[in-house]
């Protein structure tokens, strides 16, 4: 899985960065909106922000989540906390795991209207994570025309959609029917995706006790694939084949 067969990942910066854009976001005066995946990448995100309030790292704002699949998750993870890694577990009862100390989960349709018609300053943590669907795009609308807001990607932003076109520079995007001018700050957070970087990859295959008779390489972008075929090809001399779009492989398992 070559995703980001091509580079590393930042190093981890115990929330250094996200800390920079809240506060960033808190001096231009405007929103900060966060397109995510709504199945785990939101609590991620929830989970930084708290402990960044906590260790008072950044302000005590109001954080929305905007979304209903998000919603269901958040219920269910609140509902199974004794399943959690132990280092997230609360050290007492009742306490909010995956919630700030002003943070509202948005439950209808018209509290989501209002919250996009507000200027006040908030996070808004919204899906979906690549910006192709899902109410973050009526909040990219309202939101992308002001310099004061920001966008923050927190996941891998795949060729063709909008949140790559938005990280890459583009100047104005198309959103429900209309073209959309981009002022707002846009940003990117890559040490949050689930995707292992080229370090972690060659780590793992590092491990192996005997080489492959093949390694197939998939889920990747030209640059990416050819990068880590490399990779692999000088420090390990195994043998390497990026795999076709729709190409069938028979394997011998004998």
């Amino acid at each position: 899985e070559s995703t980001y067969g091509d580079r590393l990942h930042e190093a981890n910066d115990d929330g250094a960065r996200l800390a920079a854009i809240v506060n960033e976001s808190v001096t231009r005066g405007g929103k900060l909106i966060v397109p995510s995946f709504a199945i785990g990448r939101v609590e991620e995100v929830i989970y930084w922000l708290k402990r960044l309030e906590q260790a008072k790292r950044i302000p005590a704002l109001p954080v929305y989540v905007d979304s209903p699949m998000a919603s269901g998750a958040l219920q269910f993870y609140a509902q199974r906390l004794n399943e959690l890694d132990p280092d997230m577990k609360p050290a007492e009862r009742d306490v909010r795991v995956f919630g700030t100390a002003r943070m509202t989960v948005v439950a209808t349709p018209q509290e989501s209207a209002e919250l996009i018609a507000s200027h006040q300053p908030a996070i808004v943590i919204a899906a979906s994570g690549m910006a192709t669907g899902g109410r973050v795009l009526h909040h990219l609308a309202a939101t992308l025309p002001d310099p004061r807001n920001t966008v923050l990607f927190v996941g891998y932003q795949a060729l063709g959609t909008r949140g790559r076109d938005l990280c890459d520079g583009a100047k104005q995007v198309k959103l429900l029917g209309q073209v959309v001018p981009v002022h707002a700050r846009v940003e990117r957070i890559d040490s949050m995706s689930a995707h292992a970087d080229a370090g972690e990859i060659m780590r793992w295959l590092s491990g192996f006790s005997r080489p492959p008779a093949m390694t197939y390489l998939v889920h990747g972008e030209p640059g990416p694939l050819e990068a880590l075929k490399a990779r692999i090809q000088t420090q390990l001399r195994w043998p390497v084949h990026v795999a076709g779009y729709l190409e069938r492989v028979d394997l011998n398992l004998g």
